[in-house]
């Protein structure tokens, strides 16, 4: 039976310490109602069954986000295997272990106002279609991604696969407009398939495409989402030197996706100069 930690010492031979054998979902929780579950219980559910861990009961989990008390909170969830097993070998019957913490949480208002300054990363992700999508809990290309900058002024990074095709940021999902049309990059090989992003294509004509970069050169607008820190227009697209290769000035295009999606997490949107 899995049983809900809020505070644990977690044991050497625990998977999800060893291996990253686990999966894990940051959910947004405002006054112990939590925004997007039925897309992060999807993503868990569907972590679980491809690594082949038992799915916690959803009457556990759905207490979880009134524990969190008023005021906005970020919920994580953590899902391992639990221990046992020997070396890579899983255990014939693992009892998964689930943890769970609460935080305080304050967005970024002026990201969304103002738009952000981002920079393409030099790493590439690697490409393992059977863990494309899912958020597991080996997150170590990310780390290295995050680790190329430490300039302040930059938001986020954004990340291409070893084939030269956009994925995502380091911790966000990726947007744009071009010619008319909303486009994402496809996520069938690497890259988290993010909540909002989920909610977003269920309630808009979103295109998923395989690109390089390039596709940003011509985009009227782009944006960085996840369903935490909402959705952050960029202003400014850097080269891996911070050599500037694009600028956009904030308009209509940009206040309306946005729109769309604080309106899933309760947050404004800032009208258009």
């Amino acid at each position: 039976m899995t049983r809900p930690q809020a505070e644990a010492w977690v044991p050497i031979d625990d998977r999800g310490l060893a291996y990253g054998d686990g999966v894990f979902e940051t959910v947004l929780v405002r006054d112990g109602m939590p925004l997007l579950w039925p897309q992060h219980m999807q993503r868990l559910a569907e972590g679980c069954r491809r690594l082949g861990i038992p799915m916690p009961a959803s009457g556990t989990l759905d207490m979880l986000p009134a524990q969190t008390g008023p005021g906005l909170k970020v919920l994580k969830l953590i899902v391992t295997r639990g221990g046992g097993g020997r070396g890579y070998q899983t255990p014939a019957a693992p009892e998964p272990r689930l943890l769970w913490q609460a935080a305080d949480f304050t967005p970024q208002p002026r990201r969304w106002w103002d738009g952000v300054r981002v920079r393409h990363c030099r790493l590439q992700l690697g490409m393992q279609p059977l863990l494309a999508g899912i958020k597991h809990l080996n997150r170590l290309e990310n780390v290295m991604a995050r680790r190329e900058w430490d300039d302040a002024d930059v938001a986020e990074g954004l990340l291409c696969d070893s084939q030269g095709q956009l994925v995502e940021a380091t911790s966000m999902n990726l947007f744009w407009l071009r010619q008319g049309r909303l486009e994402t990059p496809q996520l069938n090989a690497c890259g988290v398939a993010g909540t909002l992003r989920a909610a977003l294509m269920e309630a808009l004509p979103i295109q998923e495409v395989a690109t390089g970069p390039q596709a940003l050169n011509d985009a009227e607008a782009v944006w960085l989402g996840n369903s935490v820190q909402g959705l952050w227009p960029v202003a400014r697209l850097d080269d891996a030197d911070g050599n500037p290769l694009r600028q956009w000035l904030l308009g209509d295009a940009h206040r309306g996706l946005q729109g769309e999606a604080h309106a899933l997490l309760g947050y404004p949107t800032a009208s258009a100069d």
